[in-house]
């Protein structure tokens, strides 16, 4: 049966949301409070990675997020503050930060990503859309020894898990990369990956949308929802009163403030990542992950994007001159030939990434409002999770079995 279907959010899960509604024949309306050409969908890594199997919230990260809390520029920074939806988050995330969350995690994550890999191609093939996409692997480039064992312990998870991943010694990654300068140790690389070029891939999706009858309001924002009986009835937003049968919260970090009108407290912060674009000719042709200072490297269609940082600091559009330093400092220590300009850092931009305390995206209906599905708190693993999200969130509307099983990723799951 169609429905009339609401999504609030134009990133990546509100659009691979509103693909695989409108392929069932539903009618589609996206709300945005932006202009839909920036934020996390456009300023991420690019990648679509399996290989980021384990969540955010594992053993000792508390421990480093408390020790870097002081240093701006740390990879990890936590900015402490007094407010309690904020310290209700890190009690929840602390208490995730153990092995056995990390093993229960870590088949629903891959099993996530694996899917929306074969999604984006399948979406690629049948639309015969041409934004650029790659499947070159994601090689994790290490420093110290500490740092490689570390990485060596994590594909071995990897393999057990049954992706493609092995162990390469300098000469296997100067035949991999053969015209860039390397100040590294050793890798492991991941074959399973993939990348991907993001705002050519959201400029595409949303021509393709439009022109299939999705409609689209941007720079509205969602004031006010009015609930009857635990169901949404009508939106307002600053312009307009909408009516819907159904509605998808996919507002990315600003999603909890919507959730509290339907009385879902839903635990979640915002971590900001920065990215900076290069146009010199670099010579890289593989991602990488610089490991000791958990920096991303991408290949894009024209440019290099370096990207990193996870800064919980609220919601904000501050830019922290010290961390997209660190991230060009970074670049040089292991690309000792690529040397960012003060030009390239000045462009640097930020994306707010969802954080759940426990890692895992909330994908689903909450107990409080019938007609709601939420989908948000993917972390960094956004862009690789969006299609099989949008997927999902179509299969929970139209009332059909889900391809994969959702209860772990209920919004009503306590910690």
């Amino acid at each position: 049966m169609s429905k009339n279907v609401i999504i609030i959010g134009g990133g990546i899960i509100g659009l691979s949301s509103a693909y695989y509604l409108q392929k069932e024949g539903h009618q589609v309306t996206v709300i945005d409070q932006s202009n839909m050409d920036s934020g996390a969908s456009y300023v991420n890594a690019g990648y679509l990675s399996p290989s980021h199997i384990i969540p955010l919230s594992a053993p000792g990260v508390m421990k480093k997020g408390l020790k870097w809390m002081f240093n701006s520029s740390s990879p990890l920074y936590i900015k402490p503050r007094l407010d309690l939806d904020f310290l209700k988050w890190t009690w929840a995330f602390n208490k995730s930060c153990n092995a056995s969350h990390v093993q229960k995690s870590i088949p629903i994550i891959k099993d996530i990503a694996v899917m929306s890999q074969e999604l984006y191609d399948d979406i690629h093939k049948t639309e015969n859309f041409t934004s650029h996409y790659e499947k070159k692997g994601l090689l994790m480039l290490c420093q110290t020894e500490h740092m490689l064992d570390e990485e060596i312990k994590l594909a071995n998870i990897a393999k057990e898990n049954g992706l493609d991943v092995v162990e390469l010694n300098n000469d296997e990654i100067k035949a991999l990369e053969p015209n860039v300068e390397m100040n590294v140790l050793g890798a492991t690389y991941f074959k399973c990956d993939w990348h991907s070029t993001p705002s050519e891939f959201m400029e595409t999706m949303k021509a393709y949308l439009k022109n299939n009858g999705v409609v689209f309001y941007t720079n509205e924002i969602v004031a006010d929802l009015e609930i009857k009986n635990k169901t949404i009835k009508t939106i307002k937003t600053n312009k307009q009163t909408l009516k819907a049968d159904e509605f998808v919260l996919a507002a990315g970090s600003w999603t909890s403030i919507l959730s509290k009108k339907i009385g879902l407290k839903l635990l979640l912060q915002a971590g900001k990542g920065y990215r900076i674009n290069s146009s010199q000719y670099t010579n890289i042709t593989i991602p990488a992950i610089l490991a000791e200072a958990k920096t991303a490297v991408t290949p894009m269609h024209g440019f290099t994007r370096f990207a990193g940082t996870m800064e919980i600091a609220g919601i904000n559009n501050h830019i922290r001159k010290e961390r997209v330093e660190a991230i060009s400092d970074a670049v040089t220590r292991y690309y000792p030939g690529v040397v960012l300009s003060s030009e390239e850092k000045s462009e640097a931009n930020y994306g707010l990434r969802p954080l759940s305390p426990d890692g895992l995206p909330y994908i689903g209906k909450s107990s409080k409002c019938d007609n709601l599905t939420i989908a948000t708190g993917h972390a960094m693993m956004g862009w690789s999770m969006g299609p099989a999200t949008g997927k999902l969130v179509s299969e929970i509307i139209s009332d059909k079995k889900t391809s994969l099983n959702t209860g772990v990723l209920s919004p009503d799951r306590s910690f």
